[in-house]
């Protein structure tokens, strides 16, 4: 009987022929995005798999919304103050639905952009399952039951990582909320309990906070952001203090009982004794894991670290040839900036030039109210590392332009090499730190002396201004640290 190609038989042949394409995509992240967009846009046949989010965590789940969240809880903190700015505002309310609808909104945007540079370059955005059937060869598991088979000249993988709970007893029967189902909240929280004190916990622990609900914050360190230095880590606590947030540090999580969303109680150890916290949600923030299972990455050649991240090389290549790992699920700082960073390095590597990952500045930014940034070097690096420099410290009470803005909380300061005046590291906490660093970071990409920023013209009355009394400060007489092992200047 001959089989035309209507019948179920032909069908299934065409579905399972093997597209090739030059490159081939598992993971929709920031990274993958550009790269797909890039590629394409320079003639190459390129194809992005992603279970779900168009662009990825980022700017679906992640780091834009949540900042979308954060200005909300910015916008309402200034009706609470706004007798201090001579206006009156006796009553108010937060509608968090509405909280979540601008955001949505945002996030619909950002998803039809995406979809627009995709139709503009060529690129495929296939959402659906995908893992390796064999090296270089993707099969493709799409919502309708059919299936596609990919192979890519090259391919690049870009799962990223996800929110994980831990072992604390009863905490998973808890169903926590994770930083995904804090930003869909439409309800304020009665009592919030955040586990955790890093970026997630603290930023949400604000926002919430200012949206009226009552927030505890728990972690198992000593301090707040434990890696900063520990005027920063003192600055963040009392920050939380003043917003009426209650921080237990240095506690030890024993088990949680209840429901998140109803009634849940966290029994935690502190300096030896037990207490109880109850609440009405408990949101972890603890960590992350990479998203590497179920991928088929045993077939295709990829070995995994002992923490179970793909196992790169400093250009991102795999150990499987032709395949290539960047962002989250690569190892790389869990930064957005970073994974575009890896495209770039794997780009290069692509089109024949040696691009490596050695030696990259990592800067930050916590979006709290002020802001926390940093870029090179911190005091607690600088010592580890028998780094000897030259100290520069200012309040923010120094930057007229804060005052202005009635934001003078907070300081700046930069470590300049002891024997020369190349900049080692900058830290900001206070308003608008996340600019005035990339100022900074800037002059320290060109290699230029921190003099080259004392001595600028720059604009006045702008936050950036500050760097002028920063780098002023300590010019006469300046200050310098001696650390065990000290040597002369950074690595």
């Amino acid at each position: 009987m001959k089989r035309t190609e209507g019948t179920p038989f032909a069908q299934e042949l065409k579905q399972t022929q093997t597209e090739e394409f030059d490159l081939v995509i598992l993971g929709g992240g920031t990274g993958s995005t550009v790269a797909a967009w890039t590629f394409a846009g320079a003639g190459k046949s390129v194809a992005v798999i992603d279970r779900k989010y168009i662009g990825g965590s980022c700017p679906n789940i992640a780091c834009l919304p949540s900042k979308n969240i954060v200005h909300s809880a910015k916008v309402a903190s200034y009706f609470r103050r706004s007798s201090e700015f001579g206006i009156a505002c006796d009553r108010y309310t937060i509608n968090m639905s509405g909280v979540r609808e601008r955001k949505r909104k945002m996030v619909s945007g950002l998803n039809e952009m995406y979809l627009e540079n995709y139709r503009k370059t060529g690129a495929q955005f296939i959402c659906g399952t995908g893992r390796f059937i064999a090296p270089r060869t993707l099969e493709v598991a799409l919502s309708d039951g059919t299936t596609r088979q990919l192979r890519g000249t090259n391919v690049i993988v870009s799962t990223g990582t996800r929110a994980t709970l831990g072992t604390i007893p009863g905490l998973a029967e808890a169903q926590p909320l994770t930083h995904v189902e804090a930003l869909e909240l439409d309800q304020i929280p009665q009592h919030l309990l955040v586990i955790g004190g890093g970026y997630v916990g603290i930023e949400l622990s604000q926002a919430m906070r200012r949206f009226g609900s009552k927030v505890s914050v728990i972690d198992r360190n000593e301090r707040l952001m434990s890696r900063e230095d520990d005027d920063v880590c003192e600055a963040l606590r009392g920050l939380l203090n003043d917003e009426g947030i209650d921080t237990f540090l240095n506690a030890q999580l024993k088990r949680i009982v209840g429901k998140s969303g109803d009634s849940v109680s966290v029994i935690l150890e502190q300096n030896g004794a037990e207490k109880t916290l109850q609440g009405t949600h408990v949101l972890v923030a603890t960590g992350r894991a990479p998203n590497t299972e179920g991928l088929g990455l045993e077939v295709a050649g990829v070995e995994l670290t002992d923490r179970g991240y793909i196992k790169v090389n400093d250009r991102l290549q795999t150990t499987a040839p032709g395949v290539w790992a960047i962002g989250e699920v690569a190892g790389s700082p869990q930064f957005t900036h970073i994974s575009i960073d890896d495209f770039r390095v794997v780009h290069d590597n692509l089109n024949g030039l040696d691009h490596s990952t050695k030696g990259r500045q990592v800067p930050y930014c916590l979006f709290t109210d002020p802001e926390l940034a940093r870029v090179g070097l911190n005091e607690r690096e600088a010592q580890a590392q028998g780094i000897r420099y030259r100290l520069f410290k200012v309040p923010m009470e120094e930057v007229l332009r804060a005052h202005t803005l009635s934001e003078m909380r907070g300081f700046l300061k930069a470590l300049v090499e002891a024997d020369g005046d190349r900049i080692l590291g900058f830290t900001a906490f206070g308003v608008g730190a996340g600019e005035t660093m990339a100022a900074v970071q800037i002059a320290m990409i060109a290699g230029l002396p921190y003099t080259a920023l004392r001595d600028a013209v720059l604009t006045h009355p702008t936050l950036v201004e500050g760097l002028i009394p920063l780098f002023s400060s300590a010019a006469s007489v300046p200050k310098i640290v001696e650390t065990r092992g000290a040597q002369s200047s950074a690595a």
